[in-house]
């Protein structure tokens, strides 16, 4: 099992932590060993083995070496590609050189982004960020960053549209995104640079893996009362959906399965309440030209 999660595993360290704190775990908990005493193997707290676990931080190879011998994984076979697995999830990410801009709550959530499959969002006040414009994004992230210099705003802008590659290629992310009607009514950045916005989306909604749906005002309470969030699912069975939900300052990720169920369950509901994507075609054309 361990070579064919080497074998098949996604380039993104972010997703190589997950999916090597995931089988340590599983080792850790088939031995009955509690996570006091894998730390005490490595010299580390049970909060520190909680974190490699959850793949939170990045893994000393000999570290992984100790918690394999430990969990009586002592077959040279057996270990090197959890080893191997190790290493590989220390390399940096795409992301790497953007890493001055980038706090670790936000760096992460880039990571599960580029491994990810599928993405379910809600988003109630912008368009989400998959889906901006260049000038549009430049726009939001002013909100945000009002004071920073003209070449730290157009960095955080080519980060933004770097990310939007994951929506083309050989291997492209479905992305399915409910978005509020206030998100294509305010206006940011002026006019042309919202006309500029909707225009965008016409155009990717054309794509057979983008799905858009529009929730109108007239539709009053919704199922996402308590504001946007995003369901990331992944193409690996071992590795369990995650609910990314972004505040201020930091973000909450949810990935036990009552929680990710939950979501799912709200976000189907979003999508029966909402303007279904045909209907929400015609909603952005008659915005554009009315």
């Amino acid at each position: 099992m361990e070579s064919d999660i080497l074998r098949h595993s996604p380039g993104s360290p972010t997703v190589l932590r997950i999916l090597l704190g995931t089988q340590l775990r599983r080792l850790r908990t088939g031995k009955g060993i509690s996570r006091e005493d894998a730390g005490y193997s490595i010299r580390a707290s049970h909060a520190k083995i909680s974190r490699l676990e959850l793949g939170q931080v990045s893994f000393k190879e000999r570290d992984v070496a100790d918690l394999l011998t430990l969990y009586g994984v002592t077959d040279p076979g057996d270990r090197a590609p959890l080893l191997e697995l190790a290493r590989k999830a220390n390399e940096p990410g795409w992301w790497h050189k953007y890493g001055d801009l980038l706090p670790s709550w936000f760096e992460i959530y880039i990571g599960l982004e580029g491994a990810a499959s599928v993405i379910r969002t809600y988003e109630n006040q912008f368009v989400p960020g998959l889906l901006q414009t260049p000038a549009y994004a430049r726009a939001v992230i002013e909100l945000a960053h009002e004071n920073a210099p003209a070449g730290e705003l157009e960095r955080r802008v080519q980060l933004r549209t770097a990310r939007q590659r994951r929506l083309t290629g050989e291997s492209p992310l479905t992305l399915w995104a409910v978005i509020d009607e206030a998100a294509v009514r305010r206006v940011l950045g002026g006019p042309e640079v919202m006309r500029e916005q909707i225009e965008h989306l016409l155009e990717l909604i054309a794509h057979h893996n983008v799905t858009l749906q529009i929730m109108p005002f007239d539709r009053g309470g919704h199922a996402a009362a308590g504001g946007p969030f995003s369901i990331l699912r992944f193409p690996e069975r071992e590795l369990p959906d995650v609910v990314y939900m972004e505040q201020l300052t930091s973000a909450l990720y949810l990935d036990k399965v009552a929680d990710s169920e939950h979501y799912v369950k709200v976000m189907d509901r979003l999508s029966v309440q909402a303007e279904q994507p045909r209907q929400t075609r015609a909603f952005l054309e008659r915005l554009l030209n009315g």
